[in-house]
């Protein structure tokens, strides 16, 4: 299933990489995206909470610092951990009706 699937490093998941129409795929193939798909779109609650975690480390940080260059650092880092999440919840979300097709 690899081939129907890239990492994604800044997102720390694989998300689908089709390159053909999904009507062009066999239904077993289908069938083996949608479980591969499944399984990550799992995941992405538990990584989401991870980065949750970072945040609110680097939050922590945040409060007893008094270096202004590295309070500028920390805002940036959360910025990005926040925009991770926001796509995570994007992905999650905007794929849940292929989730009820893996049922089907």
């Amino acid at each position: 299933m690899i081939e129907y699937f890239s990492f994604d490093h800044r997102l720390g998941i694989a998300i689908p990489d089709l390159t053909k129409e999904w009507d062009e795929y066999s239904k077993e193939t289908q069938q083996e995206i949608l479980l591969t798909w499944e399984q990550t779109r799992g995941s992405i609650p538990d990584r989401i909470a991870g980065l949750e975690d970072e945040i609110n480390d680097k939050q922590a940080q945040l409060s007893d610092e008094s270096d202004f260059p590295r309070s500028c650092r920390l805002n940036s880092e959360i910025a990005e951990l926040a925009s991770i999440i926001n796509d995570l919840w994007l992905w999650y979300r905007a794929n849940q009706s292929v989730s009820s097709k893996v049922h089907q």
